[in-house]
């Protein structure tokens, strides 16, 4: 096992360096650039567009604009945002918390270009059903020339998909919260963590298997609630700490181009591990959002990009944000004996004690099954891409049967994997998105001009 942890772990430091952060980075700032920060001008239309005033029933698409924007928070709004900011803080330092900004700026327009082109480049799975994806826009919108990079991303997404972060992390909060400070479960934490793996895949096999109707439907219900939630908690973890508030932005901003906490002083490092967490808390630039925001009902792709660019303003900038932040100023951060989830619980029994952890565990089971709900989705598709539509569903198989492993597995062995997969998959989005953006910038520009032409007639009536 230890030969693969490092192998992993060499796998996703190779993916993870400069060309590929220039990629997601500079791709990102040419898109804001490119489009004369669209993103910052558009939001207030993107708002209006979510709330449903443009919906039509009869437009193609499996799901409405809110819930396929709830699906992808879903899956991004999760552990990513509870133990994924605590891994890039411990190693990082909190200066890694300043350049996930920076990603999550660069990748409003990233977002709102890559899902934008989802829904204007869909195609058709072997059924014949419409699906959007980077897999299809680049088939449908580089040509059949270019399928070997479809493919390519579709193999990636097959294992960037998988659940073993979300069921790691939640198996780890659930030993470490609940079972272990009662006196239960086994002493031998594998059987414990085994049995916490097998229930996982029983609940998530009792949703994800009827389908994206009814992912979308339960994100729907389930994403606003756990938001609201985590973030009373945190709002009451920073009101308890808020002398510290200040000198923990300093230290974000200080640390941030000092670099001196933990990766040797290298600012580079810094940078990428920034990028690195962002790309796993908001996906853009990934690839994944794209396929569920391809699934939008909606002839409108412009439309699906204004709403998409929302995800994340909400998940990096304001939540990701509310978690680092509540670590920092509860000093857990520097604990060199805890690691993941365990940081954020941490930091929340120390500023509620007793029951602080309890409400963590609450929210992060929220979190997680909307994120194992989520995700499922995203490896059917790229499944279906590759083997036929009809064998699908036999993705879900292989997809709970990780959920063990990941339940046993180290979370450095897990991370390693999904980071490492997650840049194979940004390779051909950002590839794809780069090279169809004037597509993007023409069909914006039409749709603003008929929007404003729409908007002139009903004054004059």
């Amino acid at each position: 096992m230890e030969a693969i942890e490092s192998f992993l772990v060499a796998f996703s430091n190779a993916a993870w360096g400069l060309p590929l952060l220039l990629l997601l980075m500079g791709g990102g700032t040419f898109f804001m650039l490119y489009s004369r920060f669209l993103p910052f001008r558009y939001l207030g239309h993107s708002v209006n567009v979510l709330r449903g005033k443009y919906d039509d029933p009869d437009d193609p698409g499996d799901i409405n604009h809110f819930e396929a924007l709830s699906s992808a928070l879903a899956a991004t709004v999760g552990m990513g945002n509870i133990s994924g900011v605590a891994v890039a803080i411990t190693m990082g330092g909190p200066g890694v918390l300043f350049w996930m900004w920076v990603s999550a700026f660069v990748g409003m327009a990233t977002k709102f270009f890559t899902c934008t082109l989802a829904v204007m480049y869909r195609g058709k799975d072997s059924n014949g059903h419409l699906e959007g994806g980077p897999m299809y826009v680049i088939v449908e919108g580089l040509g059949r020339k270019w399928k070997p990079l479809a493919v390519f991303f579709a193999i990636a997404g097959l294992f960037g998909a998988l659940p073993i972060f979300q069921a790691n992390q939640l198996t780890q909060v659930i030993r470490e919260v609940v079972l272990v400070p009662n006196g239960l479960g086994s002493t031998d934490t594998f059987y414990s963590d085994l049995a916490t793996g097998l229930t996982l895949v029983l609940i998530t096999s009792l949703v994800i298997f009827g389908g994206i109707k009814r992912i979308g439907q339960v994100a729907g219900k389930m994403v606003p609630s756990m938001v609201v939630l985590y973030m009373l908690a945190v709002f009451y973890i920073m009101f308890a700490n808020y002398t510290s508030i200040p000198g923990a932005f300093a230290m974000i901003f200080e640390d941030a181009f000092t670099a001196e906490a933990m990766l040797g002083g290298a600012v580079g490092a810094i940078i990428i591990a920034g990028a690195r967490r962002a790309a796993f808390s908001n996906e853009a630039g990934i690839g994944t959002a794209a396929m569920m925001h391809g699934a939008a009902k909606t002839s409108e792709p412009i439309r699906e990009g204004l709403v998409a660019m929302l995800g994340p303003l909400i998940d990096t900038l304001v939540v990701c944000t509310l978690t680092g932040v509540a670590i920092i100023v509860t000093g857990t951060w520097d604990d060199s004996q805890a690691n993941g989830v365990s940081v954020t619980a941490a930091a929340f029994d120390d500023a509620m004690p007793g029951f602080g952890s309890y409400i963590l565990v609450l929210c992060v089971l929220v979190f997680a099954f909307t994120s194992l709900f989520s995700y499922s989705y995203y490896g059917t598709k790229c499944f279906g891409f590759l083997f036929g539509a009809k064998y699908k569903s036999y993705y879900n198989y292989f997809y709970v049967f990780t959920i063990i492993l990941g339940a046993t597995a180290s979370i450095t062995a897990v991370i390693s994997l999904i980071d490492g997969m997650y840049a194979m998959m940004a390779i051909p989005t950002m590839t794809s998105a780069l090279l169809l953006s004037p597509k993007v910038m023409a069909a914006a520009k039409d749709y603003f001009r008929r929007m404003r032409k729409f908007r002139e007639e009903e004054m004059k009536v």
